[in-house]
């Protein structure tokens, strides 16, 4: 099915509170359940090892969720099961995603005694004001402990997740926020835009006039005051929303970014194996229950219970697709590397590029295809235009 190493995502899909702004296949006051799904999890990871026949993976990302949040024990117990079922590199990146009010120097010390080697963690602001708008629920001060704390507990790879664009936010209030991570040098920065998703209680309340609706224009300036004030401190900006220190890029996310074959497992969990894209029940109920039935025999991928739907890609799907992720790095795209992938001529792409160059969105360089700093804010027209027709 696959001849290179496979990503491996493992989704935790519990929190102890849930903000207000997520839209992500995550719950809370679900907890009674996690000693039942922990064994499930691992039940699906053991069965897609035997069913790919035990493939080599290159990198694991605990997502949510919360996975800082759950008994590290138990997080063990899902490593343990990937580490039985799969070749695991040596050198594979452990990331796992942390709210910073779970930081104990007692879980740093678990953590670090299975094998994570790299946290990302969710500061999102260093203003109590801005989280409690997000509802988080920990504090300005709890984010500065815990980064210290990871620290002291040997951590050498940590991302900030921080979130700009919100009502109210100001230029300044950005600008500070960013200069107070950077004097923490974490090797990785990831900056996103708030986006009001529907179905959220944010969207819920934008929509009845109790919370002010964001400003793109201020997304937009803070966003380029984040790629001037990154610039200086020597961080690159390898994707549309990320920066890092020489080598510390993460590599879980340039698989996805370089469509290279992943494996999600866990609610909801997404996979590209193959040329096909599939996904996984979103019910953490359900998963569990389809996940503890008895299964006579060898597992196959067409037995895997929790897999909701399958899609093949054609080879066009596949060029635009990988073209589209190809744009979102600063590597850039290469014309002629998509060709000598699929097969087929990349014209389309290539034609459609050039149009956009004298909007100021995409410059040519030695065949390279790369966004402009423009083009980065307005991405999703550029990508839009690349989808097969």
């Amino acid at each position: 099915m696959h001849q290179q190493p496979i990503a491996l995502y493992i989704h935790i899909p519990f929190c102890q509170t849930k903000c207000s702004y997520c839209n992500f296949n995550t719950y809370a006051r679900l907890e009674g359940l996690i000693p039942q799904y922990v064994p499930a999890l691992a039940t699906e990871i053991a069965a897609w090892g035997e069913a790919l026949e035990r493939p080599q993976v290159a990198t694991i990302f605990f997502g949510g969720g919360t996975p800082s949040w759950i008994p590290p024990h138990l997080l063990a117990q899902a490593l343990h099961a990937a580490r039985t079922s799969f070749d695991v590199r040596t050198d594979a990146e452990i990331t796992m995603e942390m709210n910073p009010g779970d930081v104990t120097p007692e879980r740093l010390a678990a953590w670090r005694g299975m094998g994570v080697n790299r946290l990302s963690m969710g500061v999102q602001s260093f203003d109590d004001a801005m989280l409690r708008f997000l509802t988080r629920r920990h504090t300005a001060a709890d984010a500065v402990a815990a980064y210290r704390l990871a620290r002291q507990a040997g951590f050498a790879d940590i991302n900030l997740d921080l979130i700009y664009g919100l009502p109210n936010q100001t230029q300044a209030q950005w600008r500070d926020g960013l200069r107070q991570a950077l004097d923490f040098a974490p090797e990785h920065l990831s900056l996103y835009a708030l986006t009001v998703e529907e179905g959220t209680p944010l969207h819920a309340q934008v929509q009845a006039g109790q919370a002010p609706q964001a400003d793109p224009d201020a997304s937009a300036d803070m966003y380029l005051a984040a790629e001037e004030l990154l610039a200086q401190a020597d961080y690159r900006h390898y994707e549309i929303s990320n920066w890092a220190t020489p080598g510390h890029e993460c590599r879980h996310n340039l698989a996805y970014w370089r469509n290279h074959p992943f494996l999600g497992v866990g609610p909801g969990a997404h996979s590209y194996l193959g040329g096909q894209r599939f996904w996984n029940i979103n019910s953490p109920t359900d998963y569990t229950r389809r996940m503890q039935q008895p299964h006579p025999g060898r597992w196959t991928p067409q037995a895997i219970p929790v897999v909701e739907e399958r899609s093949s890609l054609s080879d066009e799907d596949k060029l635009s697709e990988t073209a589209i992720l190809a744009l979102r790095l600063e590597d850039g795209l290469s014309p002629a590397a998509l060709e000598a992938a699929f097969g087929i001529s990349a014209h389309r792409v290539a034609h459609t590029l050039r149009s956009l160059a004298p909007a100021g969105l995409v410059i040519e360089d030695r065949g390279l295809f790369r966004l402009t700093s423009k083009g980065r804010l307005l991405s999703n027209e550029v990508f839009l235009r690349l989808l097969p027709a």
